[in-house]
């Protein structure tokens, strides 16, 4: 069984159930008695331990099965039976693939690299061993060919290549073998649930002719290995599923033994398939991160050495003050540092925020001064008015109407400046002119400031990009589209992991932003084999605008 990326206690109980695999591989392979009855009794409770086990699976993809089918009330015993099988192969399945894509992805971006970079992951990024092996092999082809970088490149690029090569075959099978699983299952999910008699036999034996298909189509990569192959050790043993009877094949009902050994089959074959996986991929997977970053670690480890050495050295351990000096010389450097570059500077941009704000305040206070500024206006206006025109105006006349009188009388006092400025009325037309002008330059500043205000907080945030699930299940789907049938039902299965993923991922945050029920459903929707692409599509770009739970924490907010 595989490693999936899951985090917390399934990371402990998915190694632990690993490698008890590889145990008991080694055990059967080792004990002379590995075909008695003793060893089959033994394997039978290996594997009822896994079902037990499975019962605890953590939610994934449901199974496509009629709506009415989700009360368990109505589903015959059989039929349950059935589908908690179907259940295990699709997590696992799952779970497989999970580890496949890991795994092909690391693969995938080193051969995009550069060809130094390769070569820099062949000598610096695959452990001790290899750094001794492949530097001496570089000397050693450097001083008899003086091409040793291209070959190095080549060697990596043919190391990269074997390894994307095996995992994208695997990766492929199980992808076509879970979109036949699923559309079996929809296939028979009516029947099953109505009149499971009669169509439990049917899906069982569809179940073991494609476990006998992918036999087929994995079943020799154990023995592809290249002669000059990077691969380590020797590969796993050939991948051969147990088959049902051909008498039970023939039955149109099958008993209640018939079918919970056809179960057991079903679960032997799951086994196995995890146990072949588990190595094959092993063997191909990306390295570990202790593996890749080694050599970081150990200079990180003898640099540790050195300065504890050094700090030992003038501790009071050996009879040294200099720690002490230097702790109290750098506490002395640290607080003259805080107080002159970090407390002041904030407390002086405090001090101009808080005075910012109250100047902006006193905006408040503005548009009575601009009515101050108004209302002396209108009263000089109608002083000169009423002065130059020799008769008594309204209180609310018009300061338009009063303006056109100030103009027309200082276009008439300008034909004598002089004069009028000492005797006339130009002085007082001036003063008014003066007036009307700071009056506008008030009522500007005022809509300014009005303007400022109400944008205040109107900062467009960066749209996010779609959620990643989302934008690769869409990616998944257009490319379905284009497929061919073979290669669509890979396709189609990709999705299905991939809606799986987004599935345990959007799990928690839909149900608190009480989505979850809804989005469950468009889950549902989006892994039926008989939902047309186009639908599909149209439903894909709705949920990323509907469903809250979808988006980036900032444009939830």
């Amino acid at each position: 069984m595989e490693v999936p990326a899951e985090r917390g206690s399934m990371d402990v109980k998915t190694l632990i159930s690993l490698y008890s695999n590889k145990l008991w591989n080694r055990i059967i392979n080792i004990l002379p008695f590995s075909h008695s009855n003793f060893l089959g009794k033994i394997s039978s409770l290996y594997l009822q331990a896994i079902r037990t086990r499975s019962r605890r699976r953590r939610p994934s993809l449901p199974l496509p099965l009629p709506s009415h089918s989700l009360d368990t009330s109505v589903i015959p015993m059989e039929a349950s039976r059935v589908f908690d099988v179907l259940e295990d192969i699709l997590e696992h399945l799952f779970l497989n693939l999970h580890n496949i894509q890991k795994n092909l992805q690391f693969w995938q971006s080193r051969a995009e690299e550069s060809n130094a970079r390769k070569a820099y992951f062949m000598i610096f990024e695959r452990g001790p061993r290899a750094f001794i092996t492949r530097t001496v092999q570089f000397i050693r082809e450097s001083v008899a060919q003086g091409s040793s970088l291209q070959l190095l490149s080549q060697s990596a690029s043919a190391h990269i290549s074997e390894r994307i090569t095996i995992l994208t075959s695997l990766r492929y099978s199980l992808a076509t073998f879970l979109a036949q699983v699923h559309i079996d299952i929809d296939k028979f999910g009516e029947e099953l649930v109505n009149d499971p008699e009669k169509s439990l036999s049917s899906l069982l034996v569809t179940i073991n002719g494609l476990f006998s298909k992918l036999e087929a189509a994995i079943g020799h990569l154990h023995a592809t290995r290249q002669s000059d192959s990077s691969v380590d050790g020797s590969y796993s043993f050939p991948l051969v599923f147990e088959k049902l009877p051909d008498v039970n094949q023939e039955g149109s009902q099958w008993t209640d033994c018939e079918i919970r050994d056809a179960i057991n089959l079903i679960y032997q074959n799951l086994y196995k398939l995890d146990s072949y996986l588990s190595i094959l991929v092993s063997k191909h997977r990306k390295p570990r991160k202790l593996t890749l970053y080694w050599i970081h670690y150990t200079c990180g480890a003898v640099g540790l050495s050195v300065c504890s050495v050094w700090l030992l050295r003038h501790s009071s351990l050996m009879g040294s003050n200099d720690i002490e000096n230097w702790v109290r010389e750098a506490r002395d450097s640290t607080i003259t540092f805080w107080n002159d570059h970090v407390e002041q500077p904030i407390l002086s941009i405090r001090d101009e925020l808080f005075e910012t704000f109250r100047k902006r305040h006193r905006s408040v206070m503005e548009l009575e001064d601009v009515q101050l500024t108004a209302n002396s206006l209108h009263r000089m206006l109608l002083t000169f008015s009423e002065q130059t025109q020799g008769q008594k105006f309204p209180e609310n006349a018009s300061d338009q109407q009063m303006l056109e009188i100030v103009m027309a009388r200082y276009e008439k006092e300008l034909m004598h400046p002089i004069q009028n400025l000492l005797k006339g009325e130009l002085a007082h037309a001036l003063l008014i002119q003066i007036q009307k002008l700071k009056l506008d330059i008030e009522t500007a500043m005022l809509e300014l400031n009005q303007i400022l205000r109400a944008n205040e907080i109107n900062f467009a945030i960066l749209a996010a990009l779609p959620a990643f699930f989302v934008s690769l299940l869409l990616i998944m789907l257009v490319r379905a589209w284009v497929k061919q049938e073979k290669d669509a039902q890979c396709m189609f299965g990709m999705v299905l992991y991939s809606l799986d993923r987004l599935y345990r991922a959007v799990e928690r945050h839909a149900k608190a932003t009480g989505e979850w029920l809804c989005l469950r459903q468009d889950i549902v929707e989006l892994a039926k084999p008989g939902l047309d692409t186009a639908s599909k599509l149209i439903l894909t770009a709705r949920m990323e605008r509907v469903y809250d739970c979808l988006l980036p924490s900032l444009k939830r907010q």
